[in-house]
């Protein structure tokens, strides 16, 4: 997959077809949502850059682009909380992905020590407010 990918020429190909064609964007990084699979819980949303892809891909386990710190990481590779990717999708246009993952370590995927990213929920006056732990 190191070879650029070249977007199908008709657009029912993209969609119906069954060509691995991932659109990404001018920055060249396609947006993943990470979920477990045993759960279906939301654990995060990332970007992935191409070499993010191939290495994921290759390996099994989640790898995305840090854009703060503009590097490669492997999700886990410090912190312990690695994903093993037991499926991966793409959506309708190809430019997202989605990512089944099997969480190890501790079972947490935020940086922040929580399982999820997604702690916080908006209340009608605009507040947040945390959510249950587990989601």
């Amino acid at each position: 997959m190191s070879q650029a990918v070249k977007e199908p020429a008709v657009k029912t190909d993209l969609e119906e077809g069954v060509v691995f064609a991932p659109k990404f964007d001018a920055h060249g990084l396609i947006v993943c949502v990470t979920i477990e699979a045993s759960t279906r819980d939301v654990l995060m949303v990332a970007y992935m850059n191409q070499l993010a892809l191939e290495k994921t891909i290759e390996t099994g386990f989640a790898h995305y682009w840090s854009r703060s710190r503009r590097e490669l990481w492997r999700k886990g590779h410090t912190s312990g909380q690695t994903q093993k990717v037991l499926s991966l999708r793409v959506d309708c246009d190809q430019d997202a992905l989605l990512l089944e993952v099997e969480v190890g370590g501790d079972g947490k995927a935020c940086h922040t020590g929580r399982k999820s990213c997604f702690y916080r929920a908006l209340k009608g006056d605009g507040a947040l407010i945390f959510a249950a732990e587990g989601g």
